[in-house]
């Protein structure tokens, strides 16, 4: 027993030293985080709650009570082509969950723990999950990619848990494209990555169930385009998972 107090005694001292030499600060906004073993404090687990709560549609990833869905759809992308064939997200591109998101892809790869648990929340319920074969992230053209030293879409795949779907690097990007959001409208999106995908010789993606990974969804034109160059090379169904969707509010 006293043995047993002892060591507890010695655990509080070193966590009280650890705070008063390395004061704990919030991995996402950087204040104070004394009071949580979390990376995140209170307001921005806050914020990324209520980013990724509530109903979406699962043909575009909107936001839709689900008592608007007809037929799989929701209003807003009823009439629209969509090569993909459902989606799931980690939430809205807003607040924490937004600032976390750049953030990752400005080098922070440490905030990769937090999106991982979204990611996986996203997979585990989405309604494709035991479909699902193949992850294919999104590519990065190579000079893009030399520049920031890494491909979050890959980065993201890596970490999602799936019992037997494997990863595949085969679809890759022929040409850089302009930046989306610079893009006014879904037509000059869908344009600007208009045959800028294609697959490597030698794939397996005949009769293959797939899902791309991505970080974010604004219009969905890349991940369309993506959509339909697997289609093209063979894929039975192509599904999408991605951390955010954009063009929205909570």
């Amino acid at each position: 027993m006293e043995t047993t107090k002892f060591k507890q005694t010695v655990r509080f001292v070193r966590q009280g030293l650890n705070h008063l030499l390395w004061p704990a600060v919030c991995a996402n906004c950087g204040k104070s985080n004394c009071e949580s073993d979390s990376d995140l404090c209170g307001d921005c687990w806050a914020e990324l709650l209520a980013c990724s709560s509530g109903d979406y549609c699962p043909r575009c990833g909107r936001n839709a009570s689900r008592y608007a869905i007809v037929k799989g759809a929701c209003p807003d992308c009823l009439e629209k082509e969509i090569c993909f064939d459902g989606i799931a997200r980690g939430g809205v591109y807003s607040g924490a969950l937004r600032d976390i998101i750049i953030a990752f892809k400005k080098g922070r790869t440490e905030l990769g723990k937090t999106l991982d648990f979204l990611g996986n929340a996203a997979l585990q319920g989405s309604a494709f999950y035991g479909e699902i074969e193949l992850f294919v992230p999104v590519p990065l053209h190579w000079r893009r990619r030399l520049v920031r030293g890494y491909n979050q879409s890959l980065v993201l795949a890596k970490r999602l848990k799936h019992s037997t779907a494997k990863i595949d690097t085969d679809l890759v990007r022929m040409r850089r494209t302009k930046q989306q959001p610079a893009m006014a409208n879904f037509a000059a999106r869908a344009a600007n990555v208009a045959g800028a995908f294609a697959v490597r010789r030698g794939h397996n993606f005949a009769g293959r169930k797939i899902c791309l990974v991505d970080d974010i969804k604004t219009s969905g034109a890349t991940l369309n385009e993506c959509a339909k160059t697997l289609k093209d090379a063979g894929a039975s169904k192509v599904f999408a998972l991605v951390l955010a969707v954009a063009g929205q509010s909570v």
